[in-house]
C-alpha cells in the first residue's frame, strides 16, 4: 500500500458549545504545530462525513506525533483518521482508527 499522507478528521456536533471546542483544539493545534495544514471548521455534514468536522493533513512522517498530540489535546472530541491511498472505499472503510465515539459515514459516494 503507497501511503501518500494521512487526514485526522476532528468531529463535533453541530451546536455552538462543540464547535466552540473544535475552534480551541484548532486553534491550539496551529500554535503548537505551525505548518500543519488545517483545513475549513463544517458547520454541516460534508462528503462522507456525518457530523460537523475539520481536516487536519498530516504527513507520514508526523503520524506518531499527531497520535501522541490528538490523544491529549483533542478534548474529548472523536477523531477520524486514514490514509491516502488513492482507493477512497478502502481508505474510509478498511483503513481506518478512531479516537472517541466512532460514526457511521456515508461511504456510498465512493461507490
Amino acid at each position: 500500500m503507497n501511503i501518500e499522507n494521512y487526514h485526522f478528521h476532528l468531529y463535533y456536533a453541530l451546536e455552538e458549545e462543540q464547535i466552540a471546542k473544535a475552534t480551541e483544539v484548532l486553534n491550539k493545534l496551529s500554535k503548537d504545530k505551525p505548518g500543519i495544514p488545517i483545513g475549513r471548521i463544517w458547520e454541516k455534514p460534508v462528503g462522507p462525513h456525518p457530523e460537523g468536522s475539520c481536516q487536519v493533513t498530516v504527513e507520514r512522517e508526523q503520524f506518531s506525533e499527531m497520535m501522541e498530540y490528538f490523544f491529549e489535546n483533542r478534548q474529548g472530541l472523536s477523531l477520524f483518521i486514514h490514509p491516502n491511498t488513492g482507493d477512497d472505499l478502502r481508505d474510509h472503510t478498511e483503513h481506518t482508527v478512531w479516537l472517541g465515539r466512532e460514526y457511521q459515514l456515508k461511504t456510498e459516494i465512493f461507490r
